[in-house]
């Protein structure tokens, strides 16, 4: 019996893991499918998911496989994480869905958008970066509390929700380079913890 649970404990680690592996080839082939003037160094992931776009879609699949990874691996690790960290980071899956479903405005001038949409996306990705770092810290604490000292990866995580935000107001022209930088670090930290869940 423990056998069987250790083979399905592996599946899905290796489901997570695989899913955030597509949610990030998505994302960043994404920018190919965007018209001119779109750049991967200025413009953010939202903006090659926005509204009125053909080749949205792809970003939009990015987001949306983000969201069920993360919410996979929050229902595994309730027990190791404890219920502040799973809410928070279960709320930053939902959240990432809502990016999905919620488009951002468009970044090409004059073409017609739904200002509430853009909003409602805004509010979700805000509401997003503060669950992951919430969710970051609570975890880190509890694996302070049991192992002793903070892991790098989590201090590195911390530290990036909060610098790379203000650093895309500060520097816009690398605005989507920074933001990229923020969720494969994003991307990194799940997926280490998926591979823990094992």
């Amino acid at each position: 019996m423990s056998k069987r649970l250790s083979l399905t404990s592996r599946f899905q680690a290796i489901g997570i893991g695989g899913s955030l592996l597509v949610s990030g080839a998505a994302l960043a082939s994404a920018p190919v499918l965007m018209p001119e003037p779109y750049s991967w160094l200025s413009h953010t992931t939202s903006e090659s998911a926005a509204q009125g776009l053909d080749g949205a879609w792809l970003a939009r699949f990015g987001f949306l496989t983000f969201g069920l990874a993360v919410l996979w691996l929050a229902s595994r690790c309730h027990g190791r994480w404890g219920g502040w960290a799973t809410l928070s980071h279960g709320s930053f899956g939902v959240l990432m869905l809502a990016t999905a479903v919620f488009s951002h405005r468009p970044f090409l001038p004059g073409q017609p958008f739904d200002a509430f949409e853009d909003a409602l996306h805004s509010g979700a990705a805000t509401a997003m970066g503060f669950a992951f770092a919430f969710g970051v810290l609570m975890v880190a604490l509890i694996r302070r509390r049991h192992v002793g000292g903070i892991r790098v990866l989590d201090a590195a995580a911390l530290a990036a929700s909060v610098a790379i935000p203000l650093g895309m107001l500060v520097w816009t022209g690398v605005g989507g380079l920074l933001q990229r930088a923020m969720f494969l670090i994003a991307y990194v930290w799940y997926a280490i913890e998926a591979l823990e869940s094992e």
